[in-house]
C-alpha cells in the first residue's frame, strides 16, 4: 500500500517499509520462500565457509582487514552509509573470489581502478529456429567477467528480478561472445517472443564494479 510518509525502510512487527517506484510504500511481512536451491545453496556454503575461515586468521591478519574495511562505505540507503567491519569485507572478498573459482586470501588488497567493461552490448538472433545469444566485445574481458541473467519473461516488461550467475564471459569470437550454452544451462530452452535479461561486470581481488544491464526480445524464426 502506498502512503504518504517521511522515507523509511526496514520492518517493524508485522509490516515492512521501503521506498518504490512509486514511492514510500507499507506491506505485510511476507516470509520468503526457500527452494533451497543449488545456486542458493551453493552461496550460503560460501558464507558460511568464509565467515568461519575469520576465526583462522590471526590477530595481525584480522586487523589488517579492519583498517582496510574502514574505509570502505556500505551501499547507502536512504542517503546514509557506514563503513563495512573487517569480518564484512574479508567475507564479501572471498566469496566474490570464490564464485569466480579463485583462490581465496588472508590479507586485504588496495582498491582497485576498473577498465571500461568489455562487453558493450546484447545480441540475440535466430536462424531458421537456431537461437544465439551473445555479448558484443571488441576486446578480450578481463579475467573474471561475471555475466547474470534473469529467467526469460513477458517482452512487455522494462524491468525484471532474480539475477543468477552463469559464469565468466566466454572469449569473444570476431567480437561477440557466445553465451546460448550458459544461458540454456541456466534457463532450458528459449522460446521466441520471450525477453531476455543480462548483465555483465568484472571482479579483481574480491572487488566488483557495478554491472551494465541490456535486454533484448527472442525473435522468431
Amino acid at each position: 500500500m502506498k502512503i504518504i510518509d517521511v522515507p523509511q525502510t526496514g520492518k517493524k512487527g508485522i509490516t515492512v517499509a521501503m521506498p518504490s517506484r512509486y514511492g514510500q510504500v507499507v506491506r505485510q511481512l511476507a516470509i520468503p520462500s526457500n527452494p533451497r536451491s543449488e545456486d542458493q545453496m551453493a552461496v550460503r556454503a560460501r558464507l558460511s565457509k568464509f565467515a568461519k575461515s575469520w576465526r583462522t586468521l590471526t590477530p595481525n591478519q584480522r586487523e589488517s582487514w579492519i583498517t582496510a574495511a574502514g574505509k570502505l562505505n556500505t551501499v547507502p540507503v536512504l542517503g546514509q552509509s557506514g563503513t563495512l567491519t573487517g569480518i564484512q569485507h574479508f567475507v564479501r572478498c572471498n566469496c566474490n573470489l570464490a564464485a569466480m573459482g579463485a583462490n581465496s586470501v588472508v590479507e586485504p588488497s588496495m582498491p582497485v581502478t576498473f577498465p571500461p567493461l568489455i562487453p558493450t552490448a546484447l545480441e540475440i538472433t535466430n536462424a531458421s529456429g537456431v537461437i544465439k545469444v551473445s555479448l558484443v566485445c571488441d576486446d578480450d574481458p578481463t579475467e573474471y567477467t561475471p555475466v547474470w541473467a534473469a529467467a526469460p519473461c513477458s517482452n512487455g516488461k522494462s524491468i525484471t528480478t532474480g539475477y543468477r550467475l552463469l559464469g565468466t564471459c566466454p572469449k569473444p569470437v570476431l567480437g561477440k561472445s557466445d553465451i546460448t550454452s550458459l544461458v540454456v544451462g541456466k534457463f532450458g530452452t528459449l522460446t521466441p517472443g520471450t525477453k531476455l535479461f543480462v548483465k555483465a561486470n568484472q571482479m579483481i581481488d574480491g572487488f566488483t564494479d557495478l554491472p551494465h544491464l541490456w535486454s533484448a526480445i527472442i525473435p522468431a524464426g
